[in-house]
Parts: structure tokens; C-alpha cells; sequence
């Protein structure tokens, strides 16, 4: 995987409005729960997702939130697998949550 341009990592995020460029290096997403046993259940499927990829992020539970952090750590900086796992991570989010 090569890191991606700029204007590469712009128009993944034009389509992807709730993920938030962290900096130069890290895209950021914050999902939040009615409850918190839900958003533990969120993160071990984020968790299968990630073992499948062999792509792993950074995740901060905050009671009712989860936060995702996500980089390329090979490749300094974002990938198309960062965007790849993160449209794998946003369709488990639960319908209700959205």
C-alpha cells in the first residue's frame, strides 16, 4: 500500500463527512451510544474487522463514545487501507445510531 496524495485524501473523505482529519497523518471518526455495552459491542466488531485486515486502529472508548484513529504506520500517513477499513467500520455501525 502507498500513501495516499492529497487530493487522494480529500475525496475519500468528501464521501465519508463524519471522519475528521486528525493531522497531516490520522483520520478520526467519533461514534456515540445510547448505552455503554453497546459501544463495547461495536468495538469487538471493529476488532474482528482489523484482524481480518491486519490493519489495526487506535480505539478510545469514553463511556457512551468510541473513538476511531486510523494511519498507515509503514506508510507514514493514509493509505487506501485506512479508507477501506473505516466504509468496513461505518457499516456496522448500528442503523439507529446514524
Amino acid at each position: 500500500m502507498t500513501r495516499l496524495s492529497e487530493e487522494e485524501i480529500a475525496r475519500h473523505l468528501s464521501t465519508l463527512p463524519d471522519w475528521k482529519r486528525k493531522d497531516s497523518k490520522w483520520i478520526e471518526r467519533r461514534y456515540r451510544f445510547k448505552e455503554y455495552l453497546e459501544g463495547i459491542a461495536f468495538v469487538n466488531k471493529i476488532a474482528d474487522l482489523a484482524e481480518k485486515e491486519n490493519h489495526h486502529p487506535f480505539i478510545t472508548i469514553q463511556y457512551k463514545m468510541v473513538i476511531v484513529s486510523l494511519t498507515s504506520w509503514s506508510e507514514n500517513g493514509l493509505t487506501g487501507l485506512d479508507f477501506k477499513l473505516v466504509r468496513q467500520i461505518d457499516d456496522v455501525y448500528p442503523e439507529d445510531h446514524h
